[in-house]
């Protein structure tokens, strides 16, 4: 292979097979690089064994409310940690091998270290291929402190967790972002002892403090949580003590969820010629992925801006597109990018649609609510509480975006994604049939918060035959 390449790709994530397939669509003068074991953050350590997790955790935990129900029995159910994580390695290697299926590209396939030499040279254990352009997608590992290196496999992560043959009776986990809330309220519902340690009451990713203090209180009825300065760990005979100055456990193992951090060490971005930020990132241009002018573009978990699958999966395809692009000398695409949509699949589950709320709170808006501990569907199902808030225009009652910690936030949080996408407003949304009796009641209810500040249409808005919407059936 001693022509210069159309495009080469480094990293074999999601993102790095997006661009792959992308990438054949239009030329098969390509190589794609990956370091480490082939197959997705996602399939092998993310998304979907955390999932398997959490709902082994759910379905042991509903036992809880069965008694509330009438049901006798439940209290004997117990976890088989063991047969839990057997279970969950072997439904994770199912969705690991499909995932290595789709990096095949025969010998333009390599295992091993890439390093940007410059934008059109790549180095690749030790060989130097040259290169029309290059998509960097790296994805990013864990944060964990070096000095914790040193107490071994008593440190987890989410790379090491799901590979324990059973766990200790006692883990402390030490952050709770998204990561940390599933796995800590997961493990705990298992019936392992947990303690949470964070810096501050903040949970799950949500930054509106109503909605974040309201799934703060859940999880507190679940496991206790510290809060308090940066958690310190030092080795005892019977464990790791864990002290954050108000708080001092020893617990048998620590996972480390504060995070994650690109992949970007020896990979030579300094070489591109923009200004690296403190992460050690190239300022990214979010439609196209392209680093400055020149024919590098980055994408997925490495670049920070989106750290989610699916966006990582758009960024790959943008990157695939346009690298070629600049291979045949034609400027990138721009791309019109996703309503911004985080979940967490704690209970109640996390989530975060459109405008985030620091933006909101820089212009005028307004805000409807609905907390689930009264509504009518989540006290039938034993499962009402949480909050959901939504944020819309006050001139055109458009919806701007929405935090929430609800019953099946997933779903709501789709709903409201896509209406967001479309630019409905809060009467557009009204205007939907909603069924009773379902969760999706508390939408409608928050939504009409809102409507009832808006000011009233005039008679010449109204069609001729009516619509039902904010002040129907109030």
């Amino acid at each position: 292979m001693n022509q210069t390449l159309d495009t080469l790709i480094i990293g074999a994530g999601t993102a790095g097979l997006a661009a792959l397939r992308e990438v054949r669509k239009r030329t098969e003068n390509f190589l794609i690089v990956n370091e480490g074991p082939w197959g997705t953050t996602c399939a092998r350590v993310g998304c979907m064994p955390s999932k398997m997790l959490v709902e082994a955790a759910n379905a042991l935990h509903a036992r809880t409310r069965w008694e509330a129900f009438g049901l006798r029995g439940g209290q004997d159910a117990r976890a088989d940690l063991p047969a839990v994580l057997t279970r969950l390695r072997a439904l994770r290697d199912e969705f690991v091998a499909g995932t290595i299926r789709a990096s095949d590209a025969g010998e333009r396939s390599v295992s091993g270290r890439a390093r940007l030499l410059d934008a059109q040279r790549v180095e690749v254990n030790g060989r130097t291929y040259k290169t029309r352009s290059v998509i960097v997608a790296t994805g990013s590992r864990p944060v964990l402190p070096p000095d914790w290196l040193a107490f071994g496999e008593r440190i987890l992560t989410s790379d090491n967790l799901f590979e324990q043959p059973t766990l200790g009776p006692r883990v402390a986990v030490i952050g709770l972002g998204a990561i940390g809330t599933e796995l800590a309220q997961a493990l705990a519902r298992l019936g392992v002892e947990v303690v949470a340690f964070v810096t501050r009451e903040r949970v799950a990713g949500l930054t509106d403090e109503a909605v974040s203090a309201a799934l703060f209180e859940q999880l507190k009825g679940e496991f206790a949580i510290s809060v308090g300065e940066r958690a310190q760990l030092r080795e005892l005979a019977s464990g790791i003590e864990v002290s954050n100055g108000s708080t001092t456990v020893v617990v048998d193992q620590v996972l480390a969820a504060m995070g994650r951090t690109p992949n970007v060490e020896y990979l030579g971005l300094d070489t591109l010629g923009p200004v690296l930020d403190k992460h050690g990132l190239p300022p990214v241009d979010p439609c196209t992925l392209q680093v400055g002018d020149t024919s590098v573009f980055l994408a997925g978990d490495v670049d920070r801006d989106r750290a989610l699958l699916h966006e990582a999966a758009d960024e790959g395809h943008m990157a695939g597109i346009n690298a070629v692009l600049a291979a045949q000398g034609k400027p990138p695409r721009r791309f019109r990018r996703r309503v911004p949509l985080a979940i967490t699949f704690s209970d109640p589950q996390a989530a975060s649609v459109g405008m985030p709320w620091a933006e909101v709170q820089k212009r005028e808006h307004l805000v409807g609510e609905i907390d689930y501990s009264r509504q009518g569907r989540a006290r039938v199902a034993l499962r009402n509480a949480g909050l959901l808030r939504i944020y819309a225009a006050p001139g055109t009652g458009r919806l701007l975006g929405a935090q929430m910690c609800a019953p099946s936030g997933e779903h709501l949080a789709q709903l409201l994604a896509l209406a967001i996408d479309r630019d409905l407003t809060v009467q557009d949304m009204l205007r939907m049939p909603v069924y009773h009796p379902t969760l999706e009641e508390g939408l409608r209810s928050a939504l009409r918060q809102i409507a009832r500040q808006l000011a009233p249409a005039s008679d010449s808005d109204l069609s001729a035959c009516e619509n039902l919407g904010a002040s129907a059936l109030d």
